[in-house]
């Protein structure tokens, strides 16, 4: 396993700098985002480094030259919409642009996008799974005939009012993970999985690398704080920022060493990118960098 980063964190950097920072830190490994050009949906969002749309074969070889120079490799295209909208219209958006995802991750040899399956809030969960099903289903066997990794990561999108009362996002359980697999049972597609979901949960964050071996082919490592002051007057039936943060590896709850531990037990050798959300570290970009050196030095404590 080779440790990496997602490039979210510093929206303003080009693809070039991304790549610079990550080979001055002796990273491996990069999660790009390639989200369209325009207004971002959230904080985190909106951020593209690698542009689908104006992407030529010329451009994805110069890419993947600058980063094989400089000892990295792109891990993946990130592109986190909901493409289970129940805005119909923005739906067909951002279904739009994953199929442009992975013609653009065919282009430049990385092979793997990492994305939401999505959740419509006027639908409760066993009409969603009807409309993942008809929605992902084409995506995934188009994605698996151009040869290239679908992978859904694991969080919940549910932390705010405007995500109320469902969250945006249906695949963030092994129920969902199950029927996901069985139902389209490619060996393209799979989950970029993310512990601090599963702990915010309350939930065994470490047996899905077990159960799920076959299937995790890209991890993140972020984790959460609690707040027990939070949860007290809130409880765990409100808004989830309302008792927790997102906080960089080490300053949150997560068992760091056993999580890692268990991914060298189960023989896993694949990328683990540092996604960097944490608000005591965002005041300038000077915060920000520090967080990506403070996690790095920490990681580095289990793994390269």
């Amino acid at each position: 396993m080779k440790l990496g980063l997602v490039s979210a964190i510093i929206p303003n950097f080009s693809y070039e700098e991304v790549i610079d920072l990550a080979a001055d830190l002796e990273l491996k490994y990069v999660e790009m985002m390639s989200w369209p050009h325009g207004r971002a949906l959230r904080r985190y969002a909106g951020v593209t480094h690698i542009d689908a749309d104006s992407l030529t074969e010329e451009l994805a070889k110069r890419y993947v030259e600058y980063a094989a120079e400089r000892g990295i490799r792109v891990s993946a295209l990130g592109y986190y919409p909901n493409p289970l909208d129940k805005d119909l219209e923005a739906r067909e958006k951002y279904i739009e642009h994953i199929y442009k995802l992975i013609n653009a991750s065919r282009m430049m040899d990385v092979n793997c996008i990492s994305t939401f399956i999505g959740r419509n809030t006027n639908l409760n969960p066993e009409q969603n799974i009807e409309e993942m099903l008809s929605v992902w289903k084409p995506i995934v066997q188009y994605a698996y005939d151009q040869g290239v990794k679908v992978l859904i990561e694991n969080c919940p999108m549910y932390y705010t009012h405007d995500e109320w009362p469902n969250g945006a996002n249906l695949a963030c359980n092994p129920y969902i993970w199950d029927i996901m697999f069985s139902e389209m049972p490619q060996p393209n597609f799979g989950l970029n999985y993310d512990p601090s979901h599963m702990y915010l949960q309350r939930a065994d964050y470490i047996r899905p690398l077990i159960d799920y071996k076959d299937r995790i082919f890209h991890i993140h490592l972020k984790d959460i704080k609690f707040s027990e002051e939070g949860l007290y007057r809130y409880g765990m039936f409100w808004y989830p920022s309302k008792f927790h943060a997102p906080k960089i590896p080490s300053l949150g709850g997560i068992d760091w060493r056993a999580f890692i531990s268990a991914l060298y037990d189960l023989r896993y050798d694949i990328p683990v990118c540092l996604e960097i959300e944490d608000k005591a570290f965002e005041d300038s970009l000077e915060d920000i960098l520090s967080s990506i050196k403070i996690s790095v030095r920490y990681i580095r404590n289990f793994m390269e």
